[in-house]
């Protein structure tokens, strides 16, 4: 094992940094937590992939689903374990996350030799992105990956410092924890990889504590892996139809432009800033890893049509190394720029505070509630010998997820689908042939040979259809109505 005394290679980082700013931080840390965790309580309805956490929480947890590894759905379903129904319970994790990975920011900066102002700058910089802002207290893969890639890149950069090899070895059991929460950080380990041996520090890859960490993460994602495996790969799959979905929001140019945008305000000057000084300022050399793997995965996600957030777990690291480019600027006396900084903050807390209140909006109970009450309506007009036979089924998971997450009072059977994880689950059970479809195109179900009329327009071409008739069971079609894209 190194200690920090080791003496170190050319490409080191000078071994004193300035002291923690523990209480501006905390306070924007703080505020951050209590904000988010009042929202999370408020809300009464949930985000539609919050729902899907939950619903796959409570009824089909596995090692791994479509698109989705375990570990959000789990901490969905034990928070409902403990408090059924509670939001304010259910979103405390993502909201102390959201919180955490501000602190991490900070300390980010300080390890980049960043001060006082430094480390507060970049705090407000990861508060006030506008992604973590609208969907930092659901509960959520995405809301929980700002903090594991953070304390990722913060545990690289101090070794870069300090050469303790401790500090290499956390980072298996962190990057198998975050391969289980969200599957972009697979991605983001071999760019660090690569990114480590073109720009150094190269003495890392070196070190048997860096590889036996990839050994460690890999042996705790196995089991998540291996369910991809053995279901043919589906998150693969997944790349191509997010690819399609993105197109729709302007395609590659406009996408890219929005991976800086979520940053926020100050958050995407001090990316840009960041991404750029890392290159042109020797203070910033020793990290320069750090801003080859944000422009590396900026043009892979940009290429591939990623979704817009996919980088948003970088944005406090690289705007750690703008906000230490202001302070050198600040240090040795041109301040030309220095005053884009801070005002840049003022209007990102205004633009942050807008984007948690719409957070509410993005949660509106009105339209799961409408449609789930509509299903239990159709389904309560039933004959009662045909009520027991009947099978909910969304042609999107999120209206399978709806149902799975309805009120209890409604008695609504299980949701069904054969969208994205649904479609990997247990189909319906074979004698249940009564078909209330919730959806645009009935055609979806035409493998079962079940007849549907249409009994509810719920708008945007969306309605509810009444069927029955099936000439070709559910365990004998399903695989045929497995489907990725979203109907």
């Amino acid at each position: 094992m190194t200690s920090s005394t080791t003496v170190r290679d050319r490409d080191a980082a000078p071994a004193a940094v300035p002291p923690v700013a523990r209480l501006p931080v905390g306070i924007i840390a703080g505020v951050v937590a209590v904000v988010h965790l009042v929202m999370g309580a408020l809300g009464r309805g949930y985000w539609f992939d919050e729902a899907l956490m939950l619903a796959i929480g409570r009824h089909h947890l596995d090692w791994g689903s479509a698109d989705q590894p375990p570990v959000a759905p789990a901490l969905a379903g034990l928070a409902d374990a403990l408090a059924p129904g509670v939001n304010g319970v259910l979103r405390i994790v993502p909201s102390l996350a959201t919180a955490g990975a501000v602190v991490v920011a900070a300390l980010i900066a300080r390890e980049l030799g960043g001060d006082r102002r430094a480390q507060v700058l970049t705090a407000l910089a990861q508060a006030t992105g506008l992604w973590v802002a609208l969907f930092g207290h659901f509960l959520t893969p995405y809301s929980l990956e700002p903090l594991q890639w953070a304390l990722l890149v913060w545990l690289l950069v101090r070794w870069t410092r300090v050469r303790d090899d401790r500090l290499l070895l956390a980072v298996g059991p962190l990057l198998g924890l975050a391969a289980l929460t969200k599957f972009q950080v697979i991605l983001l380990g071999a760019v660090l990889v690569v990114a480590i041996g073109v720009a150094g520090p190269r003495a890392m890859l070196r070190r048997p504590a860096f590889w036996w960490a990839a050994l460690v993460g890999a042996l705790i994602a196995a089991p998540t892996l291996v369910w991809q495996a053995v279901h043919g790969w589906p998150q693969l799959r997944m790349t191509s139809v997010v690819a399609q979905e993105s197109v729709l929001f302007g395609g590659p140019g406009p996408n890219a432009v929005a991976m800086l945008l979520l940053a926020g305000l100050l958050g995407t000057v001090l990316v840009v800033v960041g991404a750029v000084a890392a290159f042109t300022t020797p203070r910033l050399r020793p990290y320069r890893f750090v801003a080859v793997t944000f422009l590396v995965l900026w043009i892979v996600f940009a290429v591939t049509v990623g979704r817009a957030y996919y980088l948003c777990g970088l944005h406090g690291a690289v705007a750690a190394l703008g906000a230490v480019w202001f302070q050198q600027r600040r240090e040795t006396g041109r301040r030309r720029w220095s005053w884009v900084a801070w005002p840049a903050g003022v209007l990102s807390v205004a633009l942050a505070a807008a984007m948690v209140s719409a957070s509410a909006g993005a949660a509106d109970p009105a339209v799961p509630e409408r449609i789930v009450g509509e299903v239990a309506r159709v389904r309560d007009g039933l004959p009662p010998d045909q009520r027991d036979r009947t099978v909910v089924m969304g042609g999107s998971y999120i209206y399978a997820a709806y149902v799975d997450t309805a009120d209890p009072a409604l008695g609504l059977p299980p949701g069904y689908s054969g969208n994205r994880s649904y479609g990997y689950f247990d189909p319906p059970p074979d004698d249940h042939d009564v078909v209330i479809f919730i959806g645009r195109d009935p055609g979806l179900l035409a493998p079962t040979g079940v007849a549907l009329r249409p009994v509810t327009d719920l708008g945007d071409g969306n309605r509810i259809w009444l069927g029955e008739g099936m000439t070709h069971p559910w365990s004998q079609v399903w695989p045929q109505l497995r489907t990725l894209v979203v109907d």
